[in-house]
């Protein structure tokens, strides 16, 4: 009787080998973290900060793997058919979470089935700036001048329905103004171009713009905040420079494939978290203007789906609807 008992104890412990098994031992390899945008945006500059600091923490080198294309959704497609492993992480924006699923007709994932999140990992606003080319100098200016040439201005954006467009046409619709909408294929390349005058503004976020802006390359008017900038105190909110009531920006978060292990998912939340609350890593995201913003796995989720309400609320409003 006790080797038949002892027979099936050590049956049910086989069992559960597998998946009890799986998470001690991990990362025994670097992990690879996706991001959906090119190299020098604000995400990017966002995810590799953290996988230096994340890498330190877990003993294993995190690789940071650009791989751009639909608005960030090209990268979480290729996370969500990623192993369930541990070694495929996506570092994602608004846009291939909470916009994607709104804006595109023929979705390849369900972003709240088919990724886990881990946490939230930082919160960063828009800055409205503009090519200095343009004469204006403040909100005020900038909004009479579009009006007076409507149609004229070209604003860029990090792909068609991502988090700034949908802020371009909102404040559009806010304004009163009429532009052209010119997507590309991220930050970086939005900028360049912004740079070289080809469009004349955009909303980008502060890691992004603000080098720019201080050296005298883009002129900022506004931040789509309630408070000003620590990073940029001179630059006045759209409350203050003529337009209530328009916020907006963006957000970065970690996810997992859908059925990574529990075990994975508490321990890579525990050491972003511990990394994220650190003074030098919240320090060197407010001098970007990013706001470290730690969560555990539950309440990344319930913000997740928040940010998917918000957008198809928005969408209505001002008119977008799944291509």
């Amino acid at each position: 009787m006790r080797r038949r008992t002892f027979l099936l104890a050590s049956a049910a412990a086989a069992t559960q080998a597998p998946s009890f098994a799986q998470s001690p031992s991990w990362p025994t390899r670097p992990v690879r973290t996706l991001i959906g945008y090119p190299p020098g945006g604000s995400t990017d500059v966002a995810g590799r900060m953290l996988a230096e600091q994340l890498g330190r923490r877990l003993g294993q080198q995190i690789v940071v793997e650009n791989r751009a294309g639909a608005g960030g959704t090209v990268a979480a497609n290729a996370v969500v058919r990623a192993e369930p492993d541990g070694y495929t992480l996506l570092l994602a924006a608004a846009p291939e979470v909470a916009i994607a699923p709104i804006t595109m007709k023929a979705m390849p994932y369900d972003p709240v089935r088919d990724l886990q999140p881990i946490t939230l990992v930082g919160q960063v606003p828009f800055l409205l700036v503009v090519n200095p080319a343009l004469p204006v100098n403040t909100l005020r200016e900038f909004i009479a001048y579009s009006k007076a040439h409507p149609g004229k201005l070209n604003y860029s954006s990090f792909g068609n329905n991502t988090s700034n467009h949908l802020g371009g046409e909102l404040f559009k619709l806010m304004a009163g103004t009429q532009a052209v909408h010119i997507p590309y294929k991220g930050s970086g390349p939005s900028i360049v171009d912004l740079l070289a005058g080809q469009v004349q503004y955009t909303f980008d976020t502060p890691p992004a713009v603000l080098e720019h802006v201080r050296a005298g390359k883009l002129r900022a008017l506004a931040v789509a905040t309630r408070q000003r900038l620590a990073s940029a105190p001179q630059v006045p909110t759209f409350d203050e420079a003529g337009l209530p009531g328009f916020t907006g920006g963006t957000w970065f978060g970690l996810f997992a494939p859908a059925k990574t292990p529990h075990s994975i998912i508490e321990r890579i939340n525990a050491a972003a978290g511990a990394v994220l609350r650190s003074p030098e890593l919240s320090k060197a995201y407010a001098d970007r203007g990013i706001v470290a913003s730690p969560q555990s796995p539950e309440e990344f989720g319930r913000f997740v789906q928040a940010e998917v309400n918000k957008y198809k609320d928005l969408a209505s409003k001002v008119g977008i609807v799944a291509e």
